[in-house]
């Protein structure tokens, strides 16, 4: 039956109401239940992941989701802010403002949080390479405006271990780099005590491919090697209090059941090593402290709004169990396979979330799993997985020193996932079963999705000019100098950083710093160069290559290439190994490139076809601008074929720049692709067009 409101009943209606759940709960237990009511536990940090366009611009959107009731901020950077790089950067072409917000300095940090009391707030700030930069921004923005910093809550990532392996944000050599998540973590520790100053990040593994067992060793592996380099530099009766500020930001997949064991094998395994490796005895130091994203990489272009209901399921994986419910959760919007979602698509995924936390009784019972044989066989096979992981990555010296070994492990269980959906053993509804449906009105007017106006980047770049030329150049040099120092000298870069803030130090500037001292890193590609033994399907293809090498007058070469700052390369890295797998000689030299470096590969390797992946919507004038160079250096003649998160409106404009293919998620038949690749090199398919 519906039952009224409790806000909507006279008193005596509601002892009436309340008697009636009483009775209710009373017969529950005489049938044998052994779920126990308790007082309602409060809701986790409900978030949206946000940030776009401009300062302005997010700071509008940040301060319309909390009025809706969001009560933890989340703020996403756009890829040349978390790449140390100004938004005038050659590099940061076509990139400003489109995954995220730009923040160029401290006026950009001061507008994006107007209006907003930070000492109130709970930010978490998905950043990485230039962490200490964004927190000392931060730290500066909340000192203008009266806070006690010693009272801020908040994150920052400051992971750079999973970039290296799965997202590609990263600046310097792994060695400093840990060096600057410690030195985060011991400013944290002694000024922002409240403050989480390293979230171990396993999302961006699962998204890369990693199997539960392979994010559960490979996020754990990342934890110890940071709390190694802490350990030194903490007296060690406040060291347990240190480990208490590492927290987690996990994924949570389809497979929900798998994924709540998942949790549980978490937090058991944390607290084991907690116990065990660092001597930590009082449990509450020992707590698995997580939030969450639920999995991004399974949503589809294909019948989007299915993704609504995957969205929902996943999130059942962090919030059923009670001693493994998330910290936080931000979900994506349902739309997000296709583009940069509006505010109403965030707004219906927070709703999601209010729901769960305040209609449903959730939150009114002990755990619902605890004693239940089937998932602890799961936790405990988890556990055991992921214990001979961990043990492999310790003999090889850590994760520092196992970073190749865990990156090619990350692309060979992504090659094996994808194989099973396009051989139709993993069912993706919509995808490879029961691609028939109505269309979706969702889509309808504006495609469905929300597009950066390309003004936004020349607007940015004039306000960054303008900031420049109302500096104190002298105190800018002199900030300049004194990060410099303390880099090359081994210190803490916090407090200088925080003095570079203030003086008007930009982003590029202040990464320009740690790229002088430290240099910069290119990261494992995880992409063997020989063919592997994983040819099962393939006998045709390898015969059709065989058959247009011939025709070439040598092997068909196919050069793979990422333009700009996306630094997401598991689609690349798939088309790359199953290039290499059909018999073609493949060039792929990683992420950042500029279109310039690109053009010049495909001259001096003599390519027959060149291919760009590109999933941060800047496909346009990197696109347009790699086709012109190309004409300019008479390769005009060499197909380009280009992929990515690409709505239609834009594939009519590549395909008029003349690119031959334009691929998007929907293409997930990989074998197709490459015979594309095959006809579009075959000179007898050229003498006939």
């Amino acid at each position: 039956m519906n039952m009224p409101r409790c806000s909507e009943l006279t008193p005596p209606d509601y002892f009436k109401y309340q008697s009636v759940r009483v009775i209710i709960l009373l017969a529950q237990f005489t049938r044998g239940r052994t779920m126990t009511q308790q007082t309602k536990d409060r809701p986790w940090l409900i978030r949206t992941y946000a940030g776009h366009s401009t300062a302005e611009a997010s700071n509008a959107l940040y301060r319309s989701n909390l009025a809706k009731g969001q009560t933890g901020l989340s703020v996403a950077f756009d890829l040349p802010t978390q790449t140390g790089y100004d938004s005038d950067h050659i590099l940061s072409r076509g990139e400003v403002g489109k995954v995220g917000v730009p923040v160029s300095h401290l006026g950009d940090m001061r507008a994006l949080f107007k209006d907003i009391p930070l000492e109130q707030m709970n930010t978490s700030m998905t950043i990485n390479a230039t962490a200490p930069w964004l927190l000392a921004l931060y730290i500066a923005v909340a000192e203008e405006q009266g806070a006690d910093v010693s009272a801020l809550q908040g994150t920052v990532q400051n992971d750079l271990i999973k970039e290296y392996l799965s997202r590609g944000t990263y600046i310097c050599p792994p060695a400093p780099s840990l060096k600057m998540i410690a030195d985060v973590a011991e400013y944290c520790y002694t000024n922002v005590p409240k403050w989480n100053p390293m979230n171990v990040c396993s999302y961006h593994l699962q998204e890369a491919g990693a199997t539960p067992e392979q994010e559960l060793a490979f996020a754990l592996a990342t934890a110890t090697a940071v709390l190694d380099a802490l350990r030194p530099r903490v007296p060690e009766k406040d060291f347990p209090t240190v480990v208490g500020r590492i927290s987690f930001f996990v994924n949570a997949g389809i497979r929900f059941v798998t994924e709540m064991c998942k949790m549980r094998a978490f937090g058991d395994l944390w607290d084991e090593i907690c116990l065990e490796r660092y001597g930590v005895e009082d449990p509450k130091y020992r707590r698995f402290r997580y939030g969450v994203q639920v999995n991004s990489l399974g949503l589809t272009e294909q019948q989007p709004e299915n993704n609504v209901y995957r969205i929902l399921i996943e999130m059942l994986a962090v919030t059923l169990s009670k001693n493994a419910r998330a910290r936080a959760v931000q979900l994506p919007a349902w739309n997000e396979a296709l583009g940069l979602p509006r505010p109403w698509d965030q707004q219906w995924s927070m709703r999601m979330q209010q729901i769960m936390a305040y209609e449903t009784d959730l939150l009114e019972f002990d755990d619902l799993f605890d004693g239940n044989p089937a998932v602890d066989r799961k936790v405990e096979a988890l556990k055991e997985g992921a214990r001979a992981e961990l043990a492999n990555l310790d003999g090889m010296g850590g994760a520092i020193s196992a970073i190749d070994y865990m990156k090619s492990r990350l692309v060979e269980s992504n090659a094996d996932r994808l194989g099973r959906i396009e051989q139709g053993e993993t069912i993706v509804v919509g995808v490879n079963k029961w691609q028939q449906g109505e269309p979706s009105p969702l889509m309808t007017g504006d495609g469905g999705i929300m597009v950066v106006d390309p003004a936004v980047e020349a607007d940015q770049i004039n306000r960054l000019n303008a900031w420049r030329d109302g500096r104190d150049q002298a105190a800018v040099d002199k900030a300049l100098a004194d990060l410099r120092a303390a880099a090359a000298e081994g210190r803490n870069v916090m407090g200088p950083s925080i003095a570079a803030a203030k003086a008007g130090v930009t982003t590029g500037e202040w990464a320009a710093q740690m790229r002088a001292v430290h240099g910069e890193y290119r990261g494992p590609t995880g992409v063997a160069a020989g063919r592997s033994n994983k040819t099962e399907g393939l006998d045709d293809l390898r015969e059709a290559v065989d058959a247009v090498s011939t025709r070439l007058g040598r092997r068909l070469s196919f050069l793979v290439g990422k333009p700009g700052l996306d630094g997401h390369s598991n689609g690349a890295e798939q088309i790359a190994v199953r290039a290499r797998d059909c018999g073609m000689d493949i060039a792929y030299e990683g992420i950042r490139l500029t279109p310039s470096e690109i053009v010049q590969a495909a001259k001096d390797g003599s390519h027959h076809v060149v291919g760009l992946s590109i999933l941060s919507g800047s496909h346009i004038p990197l696109v347009e601008d790699l086709m012109n160079q190309m004409r300019e250096a008479g390769l005009g003649n060499i197909p380009v074929v280009v992929g990515g998160i690409i709505p239609e409106d834009d594939k009519t404009r590549l395909l008029g720049m003349g690119v031959a293919r334009v691929y998007t998620p929907k293409d997930f038949e990989l074998n197709t692709i490459m015979q594309d690749i095959v006809i579009l090199a075959d000179p007898e398919t050229i003498a006939a067009q």
